[in-house]
């Protein structure tokens, strides 16, 4: 069994909470779609958890910031990352942990395929930055675009909504269920399947529990995991250069 988290986004108490649901289940990889930093007031201890813990670690698009210039960042998240990039560049108290957290996300690749799994953050044709949103089922164009670069299945995350995009052949449309739409679980049929693995650290989908899948044989599982979300809006609000809205979307699951 494996596991598949994304958009940890420095939530530490999220990230803790799903590590304890996992270990729940016979899950012996765990792979980590990106943004493991941005947005909350833990990314060194997010970092070492990772890098001590995932077999797979991908490039998200606010990890990439945090060593490039950010790209299409509102006001928010780019304060944000520049606060995360001074904690991770920081010597003290330790200057070789913070070469090593540096070399560790300069090296991080932006996709990893298994067979005929594809792993990305954002999308097959853009692995580090394209949005797959639910409502974008109806544009044939880009939906056919990104099957095209799949195998059987891709796992991707960046949205922070999880679900099933499923491809329908040529001359069928395209379909997108919602967790709760499926039971949150799906088995692996014929056809090409994007799954969203949703977002541990920062839900979208107006549920504020962390949501990591699993992946069972050809079963692919969702989980939902409560964990104390106001410890997190604490850390936030004790940081001025973190805006007090990243701690309110998370009661709000937005």
């Amino acid at each position: 069994m494996q596991a598949f988290l994304s958009d940890i986004h420095a939530n530490l108490e999220a990230l803790r909470a799903v590590l304890d649901d996992i270990a729940r289940y016979p899950v012996h990889e765990i792979y980590c779609l990106g943004d493991v930093v941005g947005y909350g007031p833990d990314p060194l201890a997010c970092l070492e958890v990772v890098m001590q813990r995932c077999k797979v670690v991908l490039m998200g698009n606010h990890d990439q910031a945090l060593l490039c210039k950010p790209q299409n960042f509102n006001v928010a998240a780019e304060r944000a990352i520049d606060w995360t990039r001074a904690q991770v560049q920081a010597p003290l108290p330790n200057g070789a942990a913070a070469e090593r957290r540096l070399a560790f996300l300069a090296g991080l690749p932006d996709s990893h395929r298994e067979g005929d799994h594809l792993f990305v953050h954002g999308s097959p044709s853009n692995p580090t930055h394209e949005y797959v949103f639910p409502e974008e089922i109806w544009d044939r164009n880009k939906m056919d675009r990104l099957f095209a670069g799949i195998g059987r299945c891709c796992f991707q995350g960046h949205t922070h909504v999880p679900g099933l995009f499923i491809a329908q052949g040529e001359f069928g449309l395209h379909q997108f269920y919602s967790p709760h739409e499926v039971d949150n679980s799906y088995y692996l049929e014929e056809g090409q399947v994007m799954c969203n693995v949703g977002s541990v650290g920062q839900p979208r989908d107006g549920d504020w529990r962390a949501c990591y899948a699993l992946l069972d044989g050809d079963r692919i599982l969702f989980r939902r995991v409560e964990y104390d979300i106001e410890s997190t809006m604490r850390k936030i609000h004790a940081v001025p250069e973190l805006d007090n809205f990243l701690a309110s979307r998370l009661q709000a699951g937005r």
